[in-house]
């Protein structure tokens, strides 16, 4: 299963994709507990749902996005397909 502080180990690995290749991004988790700004004022609220979004969230389906090369790695049963074809290896 992944979630989503494991996931910050992860880095896009395709050709000539060597800067601005971490972290890759999330797409459509489905979970809007977290502002999309940083809040001004850090409360135990907005920490209770940090933690929960870090640590108790674990993503089945889905996929991760290079925010530099666009690539997407999807997420299927838990497990991120980081395989590469061919003429993605560098």
């Amino acid at each position: 299963m992944v979630r989503l502080i494991t996931h910050n180990l992860l880095a896009c690995h395709v050709k000539n994709c060597t800067s601005n290749n971490f972290p890759l991004a999330f797409k459509d988790l489905g979970d809007t507990s977290l502002p999309a700004e940083q809040p001004d004022m850090i409360d135990d609220e907005f920490l209770q749902k940090l933690h929960h979004v870090l640590l108790e969230i674990h993503v089945e389906e889905g996929s991760m996005v290079c925010p530099n090369c666009n690539h997407v790695y999807p997420i299927s049963n838990g497990i991120p397909n980081m395989l590469l074809a061919e003429h993605e290896i560098g």
